[in-house]
């Protein structure tokens, strides 16, 4: 099994658990779940507001749910330059997080709206590291 097989691996593995949690226990404190906002508890009083929060969760997860997919059938029926341009296409979907959803997060825990505080920089932190072990693997 090469490299790149072994990296989609065991991203695929990690966000699978993160959908698994998105799906069935969306205020969890692990795996990227929502019970580190607040918002997220405070949403339940206002249902409509409740209801969107839901709909853009079980939006995330299908999306997630999608890459996922995408990454079993490449693979197990991808060539290992097929890998090399998944990789990619990861690096570059997941710098985005860099872009947009970053500095909102680390907005929110500069203002006490996550628990437990620091977060946003163990969030960035992991990442990061995601998006180096895949750049160590396109080099490899």
């Amino acid at each position: 099994m090469s490299f790149l097989s072994i990296i989609i691996i065991l991203f695929l593995i990690l966000e699978s658990l993160n959908v698994i949690l998105l799906y069935f226990s969306p205020g969890a404190h692990q795996g990227n779940a929502l019970g580190v906002f607040k918002a997220y508890e405070k949403s339940k009083c206002d249902p409509e507001v409740h209801r969107l929060v839901r709909y853009l969760v079980n939006w995330v997860a299908g999306t997630k749910l999608i890459f996922i997919a995408l990454l079993i059938v490449i693979l197990i029926m991808g060539s290992e330059i097929m890998k090399v341009y998944a990789i990619l296409a990861l690096v570059i979907s997941i710098y985005v997080f860099y872009w947009r959803l970053y500095p909102a997060i680390k907005r929110m825990d500069q203002d006490g709206e996550i628990t437990p505080k620091g977060y946003s920089r163990t969030l960035g932190i992991m990442i990061g590291i995601f998006l180096s072990i895949f750049c160590i693997a396109l080099i490899v």
